[in-house]
């Protein structure tokens, strides 16, 4: 079996390694109890409660067990080494939408820590794989579900 290559910021890392330790020492001792309290109600076979917390504790363990490997696999980006000559991962870009006139800033990041309320675009979505390796004045088309749209690198910085 390969190990597949996570790349998170050091941010992405740090908030992983937190959520995994609230899981390990919080929450993995509340399943625990809520298991034994569900045992003491009675015959198991028929404890749908048991079940229930059964199915919680084994979601749990597989959560822990994905954060785990993705810590263990991760490679941390350096910020100091990243360039603004051309778009490249953990760029903050802005964009101009050449046909609605509407300018967009997002910053690209590893898929895992992809959240467009924050403006963090994932490098995989169509979007920031059609600007990588573009420079500052490139019009780039890019095709998504709603078609075709041009956008314009207005300005790429760190």
């Amino acid at each position: 079996m390969t190990t597949q290559i996570t790349y998170l910021t050091e941010e992405g890392f740090e908030k992983a390694k937190a959520e995994l330790e609230q899981l390990r020492s919080v929450e993995r001792p509340a399943a625990s109890r809520a298991i034994a309290e569900a045992r003491d109600k009675g015959d198991l076979s028929e404890n749908a409660e048991y079940d229930a917390a059964k199915e919680a504790q084994g979601m749990l363990e597989m959560r822990i067990a994905q954060l785990e490997g993705m810590l263990a696999s991760a490679r941390l980006l350096d910020r100091s080494k990243v360039g603004t000559d051309t778009v490249q991962i953990l760029n903050k870009v802005r964009l101009l939408n050449v046909g609605t006139g509407k300018e967009v800033v997002y910053t690209l990041v590893p898929e895992k820590e992809a959240n467009l309320r924050e403006g963090k675009l994932a490098t995989t979505t169509p979007i920031a794989a059609a600007l990588m390796g573009h420079k500052k004045g490139d019009v780039v088309e890019v095709t998504v579900p709603a078609g075709v749209m041009e956008l314009e690198i207005l300005e790429i910085s760190i």
